[in-house]
């Protein structure tokens, strides 16, 4: 009977057959480079092949060690889609699990939960809170939320919000000494936005607010571009800058007085960009996707601005399966 290695064995190979380094394989695994080579020649003497060819600073797989390295990937990956399946099974019917984008998650979803859990409290709901994609086959994930354009290939898209960007401060920062009653006021403030593009659709920043404010000539250099919504927030609540934000994820801090909107002027963010409701297609029927879709349409209907429109857009195709 032929000896098959083991997943820690399976799992050296495939990343010594990817990185053709040693090295770079154990600090992909979290082990020394030592261990690594000590494995792959474990594999060697279990078979009896040769599986990579080495020099002082390089190896090479082998004709037999590229046949296996292929192998040892497809084996993980199909053990990877197996455990999410076993998982999905194991935490059974009642369970619904979303990821979704941490800004969202606590600048509007949390905050509504109440109603979702009130209206069906026969779901439990789990959440991967998290700004990575996700796979739903290899992350037993049922339903993700995320922002784009809505291309998502193999998987229904509903689109959720139409919004603006505004510029916000905190009520500390309308000072009598700098009043804030011109756009032209806000050059003696440190201004913040994020630099966000995706799929070649650019998030508003600055410069679009102020040309459309009337101020020509806009030195964007006096802008500071901060990595994540959280990090500006955070900067516009502190009172250290304005902010350039959506409405949609600042209308509680608007409404709890953290935060006070100036101006009537809103720059739409582009059609294309929005956050989405995605999930699979073969679980569109599933009872607990449809509670929830329908909930989470109804209360973005709710929000302010928001228009009735045909909320539902399947993206159909196949291709990545991904949120």
């Amino acid at each position: 009977m032929s000896i098959i290695p083991g997943m820690r064995a399976l799992r050296a190979l495939d990343a010594s057959g990817r990185h053709l380094n040693f090295s770079r394989a154990a600090d992909e695994l979290g082990l020394t480079p030592a261990a690594v080579s000590y494995q792959i020649k474990e594999i060697e003497d279990q078979l009896g092949l040769s599986l990579f060819k080495r020099t002082n600073r390089s190896i090479r797989t082998t004709e037999a060690g590229l046949i296996l390295c292929r192998a040892s990937g497809d084996a993980l990956e199909l053990m990877k889609r197996a455990v999410a399946q076993a998982r999905r099974s194991e935490r059974g019917s009642r369970h619904l699990k979303i990821t979704v984008d941490p800004d969202f998650a606590v600048k509007w979803l949390m905050q509504r939960l109440k109603r979702f859990r009130g209206a069906w409290p026969e779901i439990d709901l789990r959440f991967d809170i998290s700004p990575e994609v996700r796979d739903f086959e290899l992350d037993d994930i049922d339903i993700g939320i995320r922002f784009g354009t809505g291309n998502y290939p193999g998987l229904c898209a509903d689109r959720l919000f139409d919004d603006v960007v505004v510029p916000v401060c905190s009520p500390r920062l309308l000072a009598p000494e700098r009043p804030i009653r011109t756009p032209t006021d806000l050059l003696d403030h440190t201004l913040v936005h994020i630099e966000w593009e995706r799929q070649g659709v650019a998030w508003p920043n600055w410069s679009t607010w102020m040309a459309a404010a009337g101020i020509d000539a806009f030195d964007d250099s006096r802008t500071v571009a901060l990595a994540t919504s959280s990090e500006m927030l955070q900067a516009a609540i502190s009172g250290d800058a304005v902010a350039l934000v959506d409405l949609t994820t600042v209308a509680n801090d608007l409404a709890e007085g953290r935060l006070v909107r100036l101006f009537d002027l809103g720059i739409p963010i582009p059609s294309e960009l929005a956050y989405f409701l995605v999930y699979p297609q073969e679980t569109a029927s599933d009872p607990r996707v449809v509670a929830f879709r329908e909930w989470i349409l109804d209360e973005a209907e709710q929000m302010p601005g928001q228009e009735s429109r045909t909320p539902a857009s399947d993206e159909k195709g196949r291709g990545t399966r991904e949120a």
